[in-house]
């Protein structure tokens, strides 16, 4: 039952937490500097905290990929919910003013990706398993 949750929804989650203040004050918590590195070519490359979310967006959906790559019973339950964590992106993006950001929209696009993979592979794999001899 644990495997079917859905791990897109620990980046809901936690954006959700920034925009309570979890992660600093301020208008914009996701332009927040992480870290910065000089370069040898002289240039800065700076981390921000809106790009650390989008790659633990991207590390998590690679798990969803390969979850989704599962031929049993638990998928459908696995694609149901994943189906509702892209929901409850997409309506909290069109509803709450601080969702209006580029890093939850790209956050939103990789769950919509999560659920049309997810039942593209699904459904790929169970051609596979028909047997028509």
């Amino acid at each position: 039952m644990l495997a079917s949750i859905p791990l897109l929804i620990v980046p809901f989650i936690l954006y959700n937490l920034g925009l309570a203040g979890l992660f600093g004050g301020g208008d914009d918590p996701w332009a927040n500097e992480i870290f910065s590195i000089s370069m040898m070519s002289g240039g800065v490359f700076s981390m921000t905290l809106g790009d650390l979310m989008v790659l633990i967006g991207l590390a998590f959906f690679f798990v969803e990929i390969l979850k989704s790559t599962r031929t049993s019973n638990a998928s459908i339950l696995d694609h149901l919910l994943s189906t509702f964590v892209f929901v409850a992106f997409l309506v909290e993006f069109l509803l709450a003013r601080g969702a209006a950001h580029s890093v939850f929209f790209i956050l939103m696009v990789i769950a919509l990706i999560d659920v049309l993979a997810g039942f593209s592979v699904s459904i790929r794999s169970a051609g596979r398993d028909v047997n028509l001899s």
